[in-house]
Parts: C-alpha cells; structure tokens; sequence
C-alpha cells in the first residue's frame, strides 16, 4: 500500500521556517508589506487567476527514475510560466527555483543529508526543491502525485519569494515545537497545498486527464491520519479543492482562515 500523500509532503520544517532572504530579481518591487501584512494582505493574493498556461505531460514508465526526473523537469516549467506572470502583476522579483533528485533518504542534497518520511523538500536558504525518487513512487509514477508534490514544494517557494517566511523566523526562532509553532506550521503547509492546488486547476484543460485523477488525490488525503505539523486530513483536501476550483492565489490566504480550517 501506498503511503498516504499528505504524509510524504513534509519537508524539512524546521529549515522551511528559518527562512533566508530571497534573492532580488529584475522588475521594479513595489514597497513590501511589514511585518503580519506580509502574510495576511500580500499582494499576490490580489494577482487574479493564474493566465491559462498550456502544460502537456511527459511520457513516464514504470520504475524509470531518469525518466521521472525529466517528467518533474517539466512540471517544474510550467510552474516557473504559470507562477511568474503573477509575480509581474504584484510587483515583487522573480525568481525561479533549483532542482534536484536524489533516490534515497540519506543521500546529499544541496541543503544537507534528505531527511527520512519527506517525499520532497524545499529549501529556502538555496531556493531549492529536492524531490525523493524512491521505489515507492516509481512504482506508479503515471497519477497525478508526481505533479502534486512538486507543485506543493512550489508553493512553498512562492511562500519564500513573496516575503511570507521572514515574517516567520522571529515568531518562531525561540521554539521549535510550541503550540504557536505548529499553529504557523499548519498554516504554511495548508497554504502551500492550496497555491499547489492553483496550479493544477489553471492546467487542467491541458492535460487530457480523467477527473478522477484529480478526485483520487483529494480522497487520499480525506483518508489520511491527522498531522500534527501539516493539519488534519479534511483541511489538506479542503484547501487542495479550493485553490483548484479557484484558480487564484488569493483563495489561499490561510492566515486569515478560522482556526478550525487551519487545524
């Protein structure tokens, strides 16, 4: 049996929440919100829906690692097109992320050894997703978790590049594991589920999939075990429905949700 998938999207929380400075790009940053605002009224939750952005899939077989990996390369594109218009209308530099895989947990990785339960990381300090190709997912690389993960670890560049975690690290640079802590966690996790969300429902009419691709992740996640960290199952679906049927980041303000939403 597969692992559920909310349970391989942890990355490295404790990097993901002591987040660097993002690097500037090109285009003129407007003046950045301070401190909560960066969080709660960021200007790319003002961007609109993501513009409609072909993505074809690439062929992958079963248990074909290279072949996953140049699968991945290309997701991570379509990302990289869909995601940077909407940094153009918010006014804040762009800036695309690295990528690695590695096959097992242990292994190097730009940012340290790959940390063991994770099925994907992203780095901040680097700018970087590291995605685990293991047997596990090889087995079956044709649904629609491959994108899903990698569109996750998106989200949590998207987090990166907007400001969004340097308005974490004081809140949380005393504590690892306060009840404050796993609050913020669940909200970032959450959130980068729904920008993940966002991106696979701007493609969908490109991918030639059934709706059932889409409805089998949903229902893995409704079915998992709740996360401490991440939130509960109901939550990590509810946000990943809703930033697909939204299309927009601006329904992934999870800083501004009710409590019992973020849990």
């Amino acid at each position: 049996m597969r692992t559920p998938l909310f349970a391989l999207l942890c990355g490295a929380l404790a990097s993901l929440l002591f987040a660097g400075t993002a690097t500037a790009g090109t285009s003129v940053p407007s003046a950045p919100p301070k401190g909560k605002a960066v969080l709660v009224a960021n200007p790319i939750y003002k961007t609109g829906a993501l513009q409609l952005q072909p993505c074809q899939e690439q062929p992958v077989q079963r248990d074909d690692l290279d072949g996953s990996r140049v699968y991945l390369m290309f997701v991570l594109d379509c990302l990289n097109a869909s995601w940077e218009p909407q940094f153009a209308k918010a006014k804040i530099p762009f800036v695309k992320p690295k990528f690695s895989v590695v096959s097992a947990p242990g292994k190097p990785t730009p940012c340290g050894k790959f940390p063991e339960g994770a099925q994907a990381f992203y780095c901040p300090e680097k700018k970087a997703i590291v995605f685990l190709l293991d047997k596990n997912i090889l087995s079956v690389p044709d649904d629609l978790f491959l994108m899903n993960v990698m569109s996750h670890e998106y989200g949590h560049h998207v987090q990166n590049i907007t400001g969004m975690f340097r308005a974490l690290t004081k809140a949380t640079a005393k504590s690892v594991r306060t009840k404050r802590y796993l609050a913020e966690s669940r909200r970032v996790e959450l959130q980068a589920e729904c920008f993940g969300g966002v991106f696979i429902g701007s493609i969908w009419h490109s991918l030639g999939r059934r709706d059932f691709d889409f409805k089998y992740i949903v229902k893995v996640a409704q079915s998992g075990y709740d996360y401490v960290s991440h939130g509960k199952a109901a939550n990590i679906a509810h946000w990943l429905k809703k930033g697909f049927d939204s299309e927009s980041p601006g329904s992934c303000n999870t800083w501004a949700a009710p409590a019992n939403r973020v849990s």
